[in-house]
């Protein structure tokens, strides 16, 4: 450090860019699109200097930062354009959405973005229909995806495997060319170890047997993870484990470097860090524990671009760090998993469970009191049981008919599925902000925006139509490397001059 700047100029430098968060933010960190990032920057910490310099050259992006894909689409097509365009790397969400939708939604993308400028499409894990992940993967072969954000993966899938491997060759320098790219999001040890192995060997046989992969490429799978970049989500939205990073990221890091000596692989493997990530504070933890780089979710879905509605985007821009609640996930409604929502205003958490109670409680609609049954069908669904079945059994005959023969002859699948519309309906409403029903509003939301809202309070991004996702990157990214450049200065032990500079220059 000494070699680049004197601690004068290092304390001139970082004085120039702290004055405070208020000023900074209301005068508006200027969006990417080509600009310079303003004011003088520490010749060694700087925005684009922070995290791994491979992931930035890899993913072509000006910073080792990603915009995480969010179900339904609220990740949208605009929101992953603008990141492109941006210089950023933002992943499409595609969980709830057809194949229609997700095409489409390709097109789009692809549309608008030149060759060189980067995104890329979520890939969720599906045990219960396994086609319909493998559809997934045949049309981003067919639209030439090459970057897939995999999530909710507990074992490592044929569809993702066939993924990974098509196309890898050998270059004439001995390296191995892998064209489609891995982001994994895991929570777990175990789950992590699997991405950070080589493709197991008994799915790469029974992919080269059914004549999915190539000899070459079967071959080449033992020398390669299943995922170059591997993301440690923490206590974020939706599905959570509600991790704590401090004791996820270095768990998770020396798996890594395990996993690097064990399988002897030329490139290292990256370790990015979610869940949280809401404040500059927070991107520089995550930078010091040792992240390679970061992924946003819940602050993205309080944009302009994001794919939901204004009304959700005005209770999300409301929230505080306390406001949200674990409540029962509609997907995984008969074994109790949970996922994290928006709780403050709204009654979509504590109706969720009481609807699981039920079903822990009772094995039919039949043994259901009539008190209780009257308060659900007028005050949760707005209409009665049967026309919740009608509806429900019309989709699922169309998509999934043994899910109504199994209801059919069992009187607890059959209330199964009507207590589970309420959350499919619960969605619906938050994403097209029906007013009059509000307070069911089902809005995925991690503790990070609340954090955002109150770093930003009292400028003009308190009003969630000025906030852009290209700008909200910029601002945490330039905010971390302040930090850090002040904290630097304060382990160096110059924390009193630092303090007096910085007061003479505001």
């Amino acid at each position: 450090m000494a070699e680049s700047c004197s601690q004068r100029e290092m304390i001139s430098a970082v004085t120039l860019r702290l004055k405070s968060d208020a000023i900074m933010l209301d005068t508006g960190q200027r969006a990417m699109g080509g600009q310079d990032e303003p004011a003088v920057q520490h010749p060694a910490i700087s925005s684009e200097t922070l995290g791994s310099s491979e992931f930035r050259k890899q993913h072509r992006v000006r910073y080792a930062y990603v915009s995480g894909a969010m179900y339904k689409g609220i990740a949208s097509a605009d929101l992953v354009i603008r990141m492109g365009k941006a210089g950023l790397l933002g992943y499409f969400g595609t969980g709830g959405l057809s194949l229609a939708r997700i095409d489409e939604a390709i097109l789009k993308i692809q549309g608008a973005l030149s060759r060189v400028e980067s995104f890329g499409m979520n890939l969720l894990c599906n045990l219960i229909k396994p086609e319909l992940e493998d559809a997934t993967v045949d049309l981003y072969f067919r639209r030439g995806i090459h970057r897939v954000e995999a999530a909710a993966y507990t074992q490592i899938t044929p569809s993702l495997v066939r993924y990974r491997l098509r196309g890898i060759s050998k270059a004439p320098n001995g390296s191995i060319v892998i064209p489609n790219k891995v982001l994994a999001k895991v929570s777990r040890p175990e789950v992590t170890t699997q991405f950070l192995s080589p493709p197991p060997e008994r799915i790469v046989q029974k992919l080269l047997d059914a004549g999915s992969i190539t000899l070459e490429e079967s071959a080449l799978a033992r020398h390669i993870p299943m995922s170059e970049d591997v993301c440690v989500e923490a206590d974020s939205a939706g599905h959570t484990d509600n991790g704590v990073a401090f004791a996820l990221m270095p768990v998770m890091l020396r798996l890594r470097d395990e996993a690097m000596v064990q399988h002897r692989y030329a490139e290292r493997i990256r370790v990015g860090a979610a869940g949280g990530i809401g404040t500059p504070h927070a991107v520089a933890a995550a930078f010091i524990l040792g992240a390679d780089f970061v992924l946003t979710g819940s602050i993205n879905q309080c944009t302009v671009e994001a794919g939901t509605s204004d009304l959700a985007k005005d209770l999300l821009a409301a929230a505080n760090v306390q406001d949200t609640e674990m409540a029962p996930a509609g997907d995984m409604f008969e074994i109790g998993a949970k996922v994290q929502v928006l709780k403050k205003g709204l009654f979509f958490p504590a109706r969720a469970n009481k609807l699981y109670e039920l079903y822990r409680q009772y094995d039919s609609l039949e043994q259901i009191d009539e008190k209780t049954r009257a308060q659900i069908e007028s005050r949760y669904f707005k209409r009665s049981f049967e026309e919740v079945y009608k509806e429900t059994k019309d989709f699922y005959l169309s998509v999934a008919p043994e899910q109504i023969e199994k209801a059919e002859k069992n009187p607890k699948q059959k209330l199964a599925l009507i207590l589970r519309w309420y959350f499919v309906h619960s969605n619906r409403l938050a994403l097209k902000g029906i007013a009059d029903q509000k307070v069911d509003f089902q809005i995925h939301c991690g503790p990070a925006m609340g954090a955002f809202n109150q770093w930003v309070k009292g400028t003009r991004y308190e009003d969630w139509r000025n906030r852009h996702v290209d700008e909200i990157a910029h601002m945490l990214m330039s905010g971390a490397a302040s930090i850090l450049c002040q904290r630097f200065l304060q382990l160096q032990g110059i924390a009193e001059e630092f303090a007096s500079s910085n007061k003479l220059a505001s």
